[in-house]
């Protein structure tokens, strides 16, 4: 085993947008996160970007939304190459140190020194790394007493926030590569991550006559003691071209950090408040609960608590392996076509409750692809 980084946790995501605006209200009126912080404008005026804070309750989930002010910065740089998309992934350490040693001896390449903030008691060091995933950056960051999301964001007293669909963690990060091998690699033999997951399937499996479809080949890698997990997907032959993944590198012009899953405690209550919210799902063929039952038994699954008519009325996945180990989990639709723009990008949010299974839903993948075909297929993009 290599040596570990020390990540505690997936702390956040910084996303890139071209208009936070709009975002503000999906994630304050249909999220139910709380706007917890504003960049200041010193942090402006140094980093070129503006920064919205927003957070569920009291939960590992931050979302920094940011927007470019000056050519140059980070958001610029990122902006200018892809649509609305996941910048940076930020990573707790417990070293930033031993962290950064460690990458640089395996043959990461920092695009920052280490930063070392000293402010109201507390100290923030951070730095960041390119990777694979397109454009976008690893920062690590470590926390000693250190509260602020950020050096640089003021705090907003008195904020109001519920998490009221019970949003508890990052469970995982998806991203999409034209080809993944090199990604895979570079996961493993920098980061130090293991393998953990694997599928690979067609969905023209299913109609040998159809002459288009969606073929991916999925590894996911995992760092065993922070538990964090990435899912990293490949279009495959026949139709390497029409597959969602070669879609995806297209609409992004590039590859990338496709979907964030956010776990929760209760994934019924939550996908209903959701909808209330005017928040928008994929849609799920009503054959796909039509052969649940038979599918659920085939997988060794023989007991649910979750009754088959709330599963179909709000278009819940369920998969799982053995006796009473399951997941649920629903895909909300992209950004592109929330807003119906492109450059709002093709990123978008799982939402996932795991019930005793540690997979990743590989007989839903299938429905999910098929799902995103389907949407596809309606904005004109395939």
């Amino acid at each position: 085993m290599s040596e570990s980084l020390g990540i505690l946790r997936l702390e956040g995501l910084v996303y890139f947008v071209h208009d936070a605006s709009r975002s503000h209200q999906f994630y304050v009126e249909r999220l139910d996160f709380a706007h917890v912080g504003n960049s200041s404008l010193d942090y402006e005026q140094s980093t070129g970007m503006t920064s919205k804070v927003y957070r569920a309750g009291n939960c590992q989930v931050t979302i920094a939304l940011t927007t470019t002010k000056g050519n140059k910065s980070l958001a610029d740089r990122f902006l200018t190459r892809h649509p609305d998309g996941v910048g940076e992934l930020v990573f707790q350490v417990a070293d930033i140190e031993t962290t950064l040693r460690i990458l640089e001896a395996r043959g990461a390449t920092p695009v920052e020194n280490i930063t070392t903030i000293e402010e109201e008691g507390g100290t923030y060091r951070t730095f960041a790394i390119a990777t694979p995933f397109g454009s976008s950056l690893f920062r690590f960051v470590q926390r000693d007493n250190y509260t602020r999301p950020f050096p640089g964001c003021d705090i907003i007293d008195n904020t109001e926030n519920s998490n009221k669909y019970g949003f508890t963690h990052f469970d995982h990060i998806t991203s999409n590569f034209e080809t993944m091998a090199t990604a895979l690699l570079w996961m493993e033999h920098v980061m130090g991550l293991e393998r953990y997951w694997g599928i690979e399937f067609h969905t023209s499996d299913i109609d040998p006559t159809r002459t288009s479809g969606s073929g991916l080949k999925s590894t996911v890698m995992w760092d065993p003691e922070s538990k964090v997990k990435f899912a990293n997907n490949e279009p495959w032959r026949p139709f390497f071209t029409s597959s969602q993944i070669s879609i995806f590198v297209d609409d992004n012009r590039g590859d990338g950090i496709q979907h964030a899953a956010i776990a929760v405690g209760d994934i019924i209550p939550a996908v209903v408040g959701m909808r209330e919210a005017g928040v928008e799902f994929l849609p799920t063929p009503g054959a796909y609960y039509d052969f649940l039952p038979q599918r659920l038994q085939e997988s060794g699954i023989q007991e649910i608590e979750e009754s088959h008519d709330v599963l179909r009325s709000l278009e819940i996945l369920i998969d799982g392996s053995d006796y009473k180990q399951y997941l649920l989990q629903i895909f909300m639709k992209d950004s592109a076509g929330l807003y119906n723009e492109m450059e709002a990008g093709p990123f978008f949010y799982e939402i996932i409750q795991r019930k005793g299974d540690k997979g990743f839903g590989g007989g839903n993948f299938r429905a999910l692809f098929e799902s995103i075909e389907r949407q596809q297929q309606m904005d004109g993009r395939i």
